[in-house]
């Protein structure tokens, strides 16, 4: 049997998906293969490292820290979440991933990103994240508060923007369960970016009529796949793990209690439901 694992992005709401994986780790839950998208996807290669409680650590430690993630980064480089500081310094020196294990892991490891020439989904299949480290920064990022990335000629932003939760993807590929971590609640559905937002990403990305389009078609596009979930959650076709209420979270989250009180909601809703997703996957 084969089980793949789907996680949604969110910033900063991604703690709740580091909760919900820790204790998947502590009951074993074996994956066969992940998707993930922005914060899902950069929080999610722990899983096969097994390093628990890893997201937490880093993200409290560096929360107040201006050189990770900040306004004053944004101004000087463009991207409120530093390249060399969060994406390299942190990952490999002051809080090593084991970039080792997960490469002797030979699982698949898919991220999202948006294509801003077309608004259509990537999706990048990762072997060695310290050498594909611009597909992790791609699908995380964020529009307005990060550089477009460019890779092998083509230009990248977040993957949310196009395919925020890719069900349909890991069915694709034949996988027999699939287990899904959401960071909104059952009854969340996406409203229209407000409109001082939309004037600024209409001025900022001009030149790119096709991921426009996408933004116009974000809320819509996401409610269909919320729905999608639903539908097949329903069916016992997936098995869903998603906080039991609504929080926020903003992408410049320095308040180091309420992110661990995110992560204790991913654990805490993780764990009511985890005898009911061992019955499902062992079904």
């Amino acid at each position: 049997m084969k089980v793949g694992l789907v996680l949604e992005g969110g910033g900063m709401r991604g703690l709740f998906t580091a909760g919900a994986l820790d204790v998947l780790m502590d009951y074993n839950i074996q994956v066969d293969g992940i998707v993930g998208v922005s914060a899902g996807a950069l929080f999610g290669a722990n899983y096969y490292t097994e390093q628990r409680g890893r997201v937490l650590r880093y993200s409290k430690k560096y929360a107040k820290d201006k050189r990770y993630i900040s306004i004053r980064n944004l101004v000087l480089t463009g991207n409120a979440v530093s390249k060399r500081f969060a994406f390299y310094k942190v990952q490999q020196k002051l809080d090593p991933f084991d970039n080792e294990k997960f490469i002797s892991v030979n699982k698949p490891y898919w991220v999202v990103a948006t294509n801003v020439d077309t608004g259509k989904p990537m999706y990048f299949e990762i072997t060695n994240p310290f050498e594909e480290m611009d597909k992790l920064r791609a699908t995380s990022a964020v529009p307005l508060s990060s550089r477009i990335i460019k890779i092998d000629n083509n230009k990248y932003l977040d993957g949310g923007l196009s395919d925020a939760i890719p069900v349909d993807f890991m069915r694709s590929k034949d996988f027999d369960k699939i287990i899904v971590v959401l960071t909104q609640p059952k009854k969340y559905r996406k409203k229209q970016v407000a409109e001082k937002k939309y004037k600024m990403m209409k001025r900022k990305y001009r030149r790119y009529p096709k991921l426009l389009e996408a933004l116009d078609n974000w809320p819509i596009n996401y409610n269909k796949e919320v729905e999608r979930v639903i539908d097949l959650e329903n069916k016992k076709e997936i098995f869903v793990i998603r906080p039991h209420k609504k929080f926020y979270a903003s992408l410049i989250e320095r308040d180091v209690n309420k992110l661990q009180e995110i992560y204790d909601m991913g654990v805490d809703d993780t764990l009511k439901v985890i005898d009911k997703l061992t019955a499902y996957l062992n079904n």
